[in-house]
């Protein structure tokens, strides 16, 4: 027996040994690290995590139809939609009491809304039978079918239970496919009508657009962060503060204020008529179409791209473009076989931020895009705060964050996101 076997264990200071006192140290500096992270991980799961988990479940979530008429959902489960018949009265029945217990709850209106965004007519018809069911007695005034197809001719139509039965599952891919320009009819999905047709050209011309604002802000930042990266350090700051300017002003005001330069007789306008440049009744239309949308964007994301290259060319040694110049390479040369490589990580981390803040603006497109210059996000508001379709601006959203992410994966498989860096 060796000498260590003879001594035993190791032990601490208190006696304990020494491999159980390192395990019970290191088990206490988690749980001191994930105390002091707790509060953002709560913040975050309450600000982020939620919202978006709540975001998922509307955009399939469909249980209005179910819960408000759970009698005629069951009564409607053997009904045969292909015979081409109207239900029997037991349907009738079931409709007639769900309906006395909705318009006491004041349900029907809101169900008729749901199913009119799948066929027009249906909120008119739940809220004009509603008036007359609501004086209906369950027992005493049966039966229902032929009454309620006099208080409404919309009863007696096959499409009518065609849409409730279609809908009224608790789960629906009908959110999603109206997101793509079709929907779910009780024949299956099928594409939408040429004229409502809008949705996918949106979502382009949202891609499209961003990525042009992107190129742009490319373009106007670099020598501007190369300015910033090289000047003397006075000339540096001054210029600094002038890219951080618009930071301390109104992001409405700088939209408002773009809306004033750039419409027909506003200030640019004016300009290049007194220039002679334009004649008078040959003004430019720069205001509610996509060049006007995307100016005023580019002027608003352009430090979100100047801060991260400039932050990464602070960082370049100077000595590595010297040193190029000393073994013969000319100013162009030493540049771009020596500067610029070092400075793509800026323009990557620069580029990724500024399109991910186009893709989803609101404000700025809606003052000065008209109907030419509207990106995809415009619609989820108008959803969300005039139509009331949440299921369809949840779809959309959910939509709209696939692309993001699908396009943050290409990016870092063609790029890498090891790559990108603030400095």
């Amino acid at each position: 027996m060796s000498a260590a076997t003879r001594a035993g264990p190791v032990l601490a200071a208190d006696g304990t040994p020494l491999k159980r006192s390192l395990a019970r140290a290191l088990r206490m500096q988690k749980i001191r690290a994930l105390l002091l992270v707790a509060p953002l991980l709560v913040f975050v799961l309450i600000t982020f995590v939620t919202p978006i988990g709540q975001m998922l479940f509307r955009s399939v979530e469909n249980d209005l139809v179910a819960d408000t008429l759970p009698l005629t959902v069951a009564a409607l489960a053997d009904w045969d939609a292909s015979a081409g018949e109207l239900p029997e009265e037991p349907v009738f029945n079931a409709l007639a009491r769900d309906m006395i217990v909705a318009v006491r709850e004041k349900n029907h209106t809101k169900l008729g809304t749901r199913l009119n965004y799948e066929r027009t007519g249906m909120s008119s018809l739940f809220r004009k039978s509603g008036r007359q069911i609501s004086r209906w007695d369950p027992e005493e005034d049966a039966p229902f079918r032929e009454r309620l197809i006099d208080v409404h001719e919309g009863w007696g139509e096959i499409d009518t239970w065609k849409t409730i039965q279609t809908h009224s599952r608790r789960l629906t891919p009908g959110y999603f496919l109206n997101a793509v320009d079709m929907q779910l009819t009780p024949d299956g999905p099928m594409a939408q009508p040429e004229s409502k047709r809008i949705l996918i050209k949106l979502f382009g011309r949202t891609v499209w657009m961003s990525l042009v604002i992107t190129v742009t802000c490319i373009i106007l930042a670099y020598p501007v962060a190369y300015l910033l990266a090289n000047l003397p350090l006075r000339k540096s700051n001054l210029l600094l503060i002038m890219v951080l300017l618009p930071f301390w002003t109104s992001l409405l005001v700088r939209t408002s204020a773009w809306k004033v330069l750039l419409q027909q007789q506003g200030v640019i306008n004016d300009t290049l008529v007194w220039l002679g440049l334009v004649a008078d009744e040959a003004r430019l239309v720069m205001i509610n179409n996509q060049f006007g949308t995307i100016v005023a964007m580019t002027h608003i994301l352009l430090p979100f791209m100047i801060l991260p290259i400039y932050s990464v060319m602070r960082t370049i040694p100077p000595a590595y473009v010297r040193a190029a110049k000393s073994l013969g390479a000319t100013d162009w040369t030493a540049f771009w076989r020596v500067y610029f490589p070092q400075s793509v990580p800026g323009i990557g981390a620069g580029s990724i931020l500024v399109f991910i803040l186009a893709i989803g603006y609101y404000i700025t497109p809606e003052i000065v895009g008209g109907t030419k210059g509207v990106f995809i996000s415009n619609r989820i508001a108008y959803h969300i705060s005039f139509s009331l379709n949440w299921g369809l601006a949840a779809a959309l959203g959910t939509i709209l964050l696939v692309a993001v992410l699908i396009l943050y994966w290409c990016y870092d498989r063609i790029v890498g996101i090891d790559n990108v860096k603030l400095g």
